[in-house]
C-alpha cells in the first residue's frame, strides 16, 4: 500500500503543477481530464497521509512511554497510544477500499431495459412500477432519464421499456439491479384476494461510446418507416422512424421518439453500441469466477435477485440475504436502502479476494 500511496502522491503533484500552467487552462479537454484524475487521487493521498500520521504519532507515544518517568504523564500517553492503535484498523481498511481496482464503467451513464416476464398483465403493471422506482431514484440522485422506446398496455402496464439514465457515477450504483425482479401482491383485477407472483427482467448496460465499439456498416441493415403512436405532428406523416438490424447478433433496434430520421438513427446506433458492448462485458465477466459471487453488474438475466412482497411489506435481496420491511420507501425510489448494503457486500468480497491474493 505504501508504494501505491507514494505513486499517487507523486502523480498528484504532477497534476497540480500542470494545472498551474497557462496552456492547460487554454485546453478545456485536458483541463477536465486532469481535474477528474485529481479528484480520484486526492482521497487516496488523504487516506494515506492519515494512516501515516497515525503511525508516526504511535511511534512518538511509544518512545515517550519508554523515556517518561512521571506516572501521571505515562498514563496519559498509554491512553493516547491505545486510542491510536484502536483507530488504525479503520484507517487501513479505508485506504484498502480506495486502492481497490475500480470498475472502468462505474462513471458511465446507463441504458436500462425492463421487460415484463411471467404473470401477464400483472407483470406489465409491475414493470411500470419498476420504471417509476428507477425514475424516482434518478431524481433523488439528480440524474436525468430519457425514454428510448416503450411498449405499453391498455391497463397502464409496460411490456418493455428502454431508457437512458445520465449523470455522475450512474453505473456504479445501478449495476446491482440487473436480473429478475419478483413481485408478490394481490392484483387490482383479482376479485378473490389471492396473491399472485409475477416477474420482470431488468438489464443495466453501461452506455457505450464510439471508441468502445466499432460497428461494420456491412453488418447493419437500416430501414426507415412512418412513426406510430404518441409523438406529435410528425407521427404517421414522415418516414422518421428507424430500425437497425445487426446481422451477426440478430439484435434489432427500433427508434421513433425523435422528430427527425437522423436523430432517431443516431439514437438507434448509440443503443446498438451499448448492447454490443454489454455482450462483450458478459463474456469477460464469465471468465472471472470471483466477480460472479454476488452476480454484481454481470447483467445475468436468469438470476432472481430480489422479491417485493407487498402483503408482508418486505423487500428481500437474495444475493446477500437482505430483508427489509420498508417496501413503500423502496418502490418510491429510496433504492439506497438496498443498494447501500450491496455496495458494502461487494466491497468486502473484493477486499477478501485481494487479501487472499496477497497472502
Amino acid at each position: 500500500m505504501t508504494e501505491r500511496v507514494a505513486a499517487a502522491e507523486h502523480r498528484l503533484e504532477e497534476i497540480q503543477e500542470s494545472l498551474s500552467r497557462p496552456e492547460t487552462a487554454a485546453d478545456p479537454a485536458r483541463l477536465r481530464a486532469l481535474l477528474k484524475e485529481q479528484g480520484s487521487l486526492q482521497p487516496v493521498v488523504d487516506a494515506g497521509r492519515a494512516l501515516r500520521e497515525n503511525e508516526e504519532r504511535e511511534r512518538d507515544c511509544q518512545a515517550l512511554l519508554e523515556s517518561e518517568e512521571d506516572a501521571e504523564m505515562r498514563e496519559m500517553v498509554r491512553e493516547e497510544l491505545a486510542a491510536l492503535r484502536a483507530e488504525r484498523p479503520a484507517l487501513e481498511k479505508a485506504l484498502q477500499v480506495l486502492l481497490l481496482p475500480k470498475d472502468p464503467n462505474d462513471e458511465k451513464n446507463v441504458v436500462v431495459e425492463i421487460r415484463a416476464g411471467a404473470g401477464g398483465e400483472e407483470a406489465a403493471l409491475f414493470a411500470a412500477s419498476l420504471y417509476r422506482m428507477y425514475a424516482r431514484y434518478a431524481e433523488r440522485c439528480r440524474w436525468r432519464t430519457e425514454v428510448n422506446s416503450v411498449s405499453d398496455t391498455e391497463l397502464g402496464g409496460i411490456k418493455e421499456i428502454v431508457f437512458t439514465v445520465t449523470g455522475q457515477n450512474v453505473y456504479s450504483r445501478l449495476k446491482y439491479e440487473s436480473g429478475v425482479h419478483r413481485v408478490q401482491r394481490v392484483p387490482e383485477t383479482e376479485t378473490g384476494g389471492r396473491i399472485h407472483t409475477s416477474t420482470c427482467t431488468v438489464a443495466i448496460m453501461p452506455e457505450a461510446e464510439e471508441v468502445d465499439v466499432q460497428i461494420d456498416e456491412k453488418d447493419i441493415r437500416v430501414d426507415v418507416m412512418r412513426s406510430s403512436g404518441n409523438g406529435g405532428q410528425s407521427v404517421n406523416t414522415t418516414d422518421s422512424a428507424v430500425r437497425l438490424t445487426h446481422y451477426p447478433t440478430g439484435i434489432v433496434i427500433y427508434s421513433q421518439t425523435e422528430k427527425s430520421q437522423l436523430q432517431n438513427k443516431n439514437k438507434a446506433f448509440a443503443l446498438l453500441r451499448t448492447k454490443l458492448y454489454d455482450i462483450e462485458l458478459k463474456k469477460a465477466h464469465e471468465k472471472e469466477a470471483a466477480f460472479r459471487r454476488l452476480q454484481v453488474g454481470t447483467g445475468d438475466r436468469s438470476e432472481k435477485i430480489r422479491t417485493y412482497n407487498f402483503p408482508q411489506g418486505r423487500v428481500t435481496d437474495h444475493r446477500i440475504h437482505l430483508t427489509i420491511y420498508r417496501i413503500d420507501e423502496v418502490v418510491d425510489g429510496d433504492l439506497d436502502l438496498v443498494i447501500g448494503p450491496l455496495v458494502e457486500a461487494d466491497t468486502a468480497d473484493r477486499l477478501a479476494a485481494l487479501q487472499q491474493e496477497e497472502a
